[in-house]
């Protein structure tokens, strides 16, 4: 009984790292149909851009949106890319702030 415990034990270790990868595997997966996603938005965003009217008082600033979806797109391509385990010592880089307004 208690050598079917420790086969227990021992299977159970080597079948939690399988798991952790296949979770990270899964999680880059999804982040990289986000980046597909948002990317996808740049057809939308022309077509609306197009359809705008320049005489406006208040205008959308397009070019706007689309640095900050860049900006996501490229923060996301950034994570996917990065090794998967980083040195304790990395420093926390510094990040411009998506503007978020978009009117002017």
């Amino acid at each position: 009984m208690r050598r079917t415990g420790i086969q227990i034990l021992g299977i159970a270790l080597v079948l939690v790292p399988a798991f952790a990868v296949a979770d990270a595997d899964a999680e880059r997966e999804a982040l990289s149909q986000l980046v597909h996603e948002l990317g996808a938005l740049e057809p939308l965003i022309d077509e609306a851009e197009a359809q705008s009217d320049p005489d406006q008082r208040i205008r959308m600033e397009y070019d706007w949106l689309r640095r900050d979806l860049e900006r996501v797109r490229s923060g996301i391509r950034e994570h996917i890319e990065a090794p998967r385990r980083l040195p304790r010592s990395v420093a926390p880089r510094e990040i411009e702030p998506l503007r978020g307004d978009y009117r002017r």
